[in-house]
């Protein structure tokens, strides 16, 4: 059903808004909009028992650790994340100064201070520092492709190999050190793997991949917990803003909706929730992950999506990146340890063999770093991404405790390693509302696809504006996968409807004087009683 472009939304009254999802994209949504005096009307739709999405801090073994994001990437003066964490003295003293916002990563992994490998024992540290100047530098030169008229390769992947095996034909040591290079590339594919949320870079495209945007400062982490920062943007919301365990069902768009309680007034948005309730309102800011998008895609909107945005939503890459903590009593590593590397000598990213997940899902584990000391407890932080991390999900604690317990015994070559006093670990792809981790530019799709999935509803300019908007890292251009991308794209929406109610305050309707019209009926902050 069709309505006009302006019911309801007459000076004084505010346009009735929901935000669904209370991740940093929503959270930072409501945020904004709830700073301005026209939305005085506003829920966020939150489908757990919790805000905060995938950024999720737990307390555990008796200190902080983080099962969603882990770093602010580039923290610096560019980075909104690293800006609000700084107002809110959230952030350590190393990581306000200035040194540290200046250091120019290149988006690269640092070098491990130890890597062992599968054989037992270590490897040169020379080699891999060697094989990391080489991998690191293919990887800057896959970003220049973006205006190239000719592409080498359609995926990362391929290029990678494909200038690999041309370096090898000048290396002149014997079979066993370019086997061992080739296995310490293997890992650093895997790392890259992790940094991307994919399951193989042959899965990302090469041409736009060079978009991303990298920015300035040594990558850093939250003391108290990541988790900090979208407490404290909750905590900054009125009281009745958030709605926790209401999962959304269907977002019924472009029609002309009713109430009981606010007669003859009509909404072009109807939020059909699980549990049956249903949230009438003008605007609608879609937060949730574009896994959930994906796997709901058919169902989630009535009527279904413009084709072009079902189609982004198919195209673009979204895949799993674990971790795996694991507390022991005392440290096996040295005290200056902060990254240890686990390289398998039977690895090259130029073969394509791919044993059963059960018999080698733990290959794909990239190693582990050291969290800062929790007091009684020393904990590695493990990292794993793609099919296998999805794997590991469907494990007992048990069975990864024991897996990992034998690789760490074969890798340090101390059969008589003791075990790890205990086991956490994310499990994103088995999230229902999540299903994932996060976004990468698939081959097959490009930078054209994120803007796409932003483009609010309608497309056409038809009817009610911006009925159904679209916020989260998977709608940003340029910062895709990241937690300043997610925040930006919130506040972007914001600013979108904000925009349009200026301009429709400043054009009043004939006979209507600014700020004089009553309240919106069934009032109570705006929203009828029976969905709160």
């Amino acid at each position: 059903m069709q309505s006009s472009g302006r019911q309801a939304e007459a000076p004084g009254r505010g346009p009735r808004v929901l935000v669904v999802g209370g991740g940093i994209a929503g959270l930072g949504a409501a945020q904004r909009l709830c700073c301005h005096p026209a939305f005085p009307h506003l829920r966020v739709l939150e489908a757990t028992a919790r805000a905060g999405g995938r950024i999720r801090s737990e307390r555990s073994f008796g200190g902080v650790v983080e099962v969603g994001a882990h770093w602010i990437h580039g923290p610096s003066q560019g980075n909104p994340v690293f800006q609000l964490a700084a107002k809110y003295g959230l952030l350590g003293e190393k990581a306000l100064s200035e040194e540290n916002q200046l250091i120019e990563t290149g988006g690269h992994v640092g070098l491990p201070s130890v890597s062992y490998a599968s054989s037992g024992g270590s490897v040169s540290p020379e080699l891999v520092a060697e094989m990391a100047r080489l991998f690191y530098s293919l990887i800057d030169q896959t970003r220049e492709f973006l205006h190239a008229a000719e592409i080498p390769a359609p995926s990362v992947g391929e290029y990678l190999k494909k200038e690999i095996r041309q370096h090898m034909a000048g290396w002149t040591e014997e079979e066993e050190t370019k086997r061992l290079k080739l296995a310490i590339l293997n890992n650093l594919f895997n790392v890259e793997c992790c940094v991307s949320g994919t399951h193989s870079m042959d899965l990302v495209a090469l041409s736009p991949f060079g978009e991303y945007t990298v920015l300035p400062g040594l990558d850093c982490t939250f003391p108290g917990g990541y988790q900090g920062l979208t407490d404290r943007i909750m905590a900054s919301l009125p009281k009745d803003v958030m709605v926790f365990n209401k999962p959304v069902k269907t977002i019924h768009w472009d029609g002309s909706f009713e109430e009981a309680s606010a007669p003859g007034e009509t909404f072009p948005v109807l939020v059909e929730c699980e549990d049956g309730g249903c949230f009438p309102a003008h605007h609608v800011v879609v937060t949730v992950p574009l896994g959930f998008l994906k796997e709901r895609l058919d169902t989630f909107f009535e009527p279904p999506l413009p084709t072009e945005k079902a189609e982004a939503i198919r195209k673009i890459g979204f895949g799993t990146n674990n971790k795996i903590f694991l507390e022991f009593e005392e440290p096996f590593w040295q005290p200056d340890c902060q990254h240890i590397q686990v390289v398998w000598r039977d690895t090259s990213p130029l073969e394509d063999t791919a044993p059963k997940l059960q018999d080698a899902w733990f290959k794909k584990l990239v190693g582990f770093w050291v969290l800062p000391s929790f007091g009684a407890s020393q904990v590695l932080c493990g990292f794993i991404a793609g099919l296998e991390s999805e794997f590991m999900e469907t494990l007992s604690d048990e069975d990864v405790l024991l897996s990992l317990t034998q690789v760490l015994r074969r890798v340090t070559g101390n059969p008589r390693l003791p075990a790890p006093r205990s086991v956490l670990r994310s499990r994103w792809h088995s999230a229902p509302y999540t299903r994932g981790s996060y976004s990468y530019v698939a081959v097959g799709s490009s930078g054209d696809d994120l803007d796409l999935l932003a483009q609010p509803l309608p497309a056409d300019g038809r009817g009610a504006q911006l009925q159904v908007l679209f916020a989260g890292e998977a709608t940003h251009r340029t910062f895709y996968s990241t937690t300043h991308g997610a925040l930006l794209s919130g506040w972007r929406e914001a600013d979108r409807l904000i925009a349009l109610w200026d301009s429709q305050a400043q054009r009043p309707e004939p006979g209507s004087e600014l700020g004089s019209a009553p309240p919106v009926p069934g009032s109570r902050g705006g929203w009828p009683h029976p969905f709160l």
